[in-house]
């Protein structure tokens, strides 16, 4: 399916404005009980899928994962996770910006080898986030848009990707801990989970700050 031309808008202005690589960042998971929070970023190669592409929260998870898949195909992505523990030691906000700083920064490192970078690739790298704050340690000017999982093909990439790759992490805690359903919840403040965390107390991967 070919982008809407409004899917583009930002990546357009930011190309139009000599920006070479416009990456796409959004994190899935800052809401959850359990589990890590898991950012994506995404710097597409193509701009055509045969995929529907949206927010990954009105998508559904047969839909969601064939998505997954071609963006692995047509775009270079960087993932970042941060686990419960980072997110009870520095707070929720700020391990998802830590997971955002190393998405990025491991999908440079994969363009770094897999383009031939200039020298003023940081001058020519550009971020759009997801939400309306962000703080980070790279390098690169970035854009917060509210909303922009709804608004930018590469934002909605990210929010797949980040959205998946986390759903899977949680199917395998499940296996290990099959007392609390998370390959239902993922790990989210349902009632099932509520009620499992009062019959078997909390787990190794329940986050203390969240749950105490």
């Amino acid at each position: 399916m070919e982008a809407p031309i409004d899917w583009l808008y930002y990546e357009t202005q930011a190309r139009n404005k000599g920006l070479r690589f416009v990456l796409g960042v959004d994190e899935a998971g800052r809401g959850p009980l359990a589990g890590p929070v898991v950012a994506a970023a995404v710097c597409l190669r193509e701009f055509h899928f045969s995929n529907p592409i949206n927010d990954s929260k009105k998508m559904s998870p047969k839909a969601r994962t064939a998505a997954f898949h071609e963006i692995f195909e047509k775009a270079y992505v960087g993932i970042g996770v941060m686990n419960e523990k980072v997110i009870d030691r520095v707070n929720i906000l700020n391990a998802s910006h830590l997971a955002m700083d190393r998405a990025v920064q491991e999908l440079m490192d994969r363009l770094a080898k897999s383009e031939v970078l200039r020298d003023d690739f940081v001058q020519g790298t550009m971020l759009l986030i997801d939400g309306n704050i962000f703080r980070s340690s790279l390098p690169y000017s970035y854009q917060t848009i509210v909303g922009g999982d709804g608004k930018s093909l590469s934002i909605a990439c990210a929010s797949i990707v980040a959205k998946v790759y986390r759903d899977h992490i949680l199917s395998i805690y499940d296996k290990i801990y099959p007392q609390y359903g998370f390959a239902k919840h993922k790990g989210y403040p349902t009632q099932a989970h509520r009620l499992a965390i009062q019959q078997h107390g909390v787990s190794d991967i329940h986050r203390m700050s969240f749950v105490s």
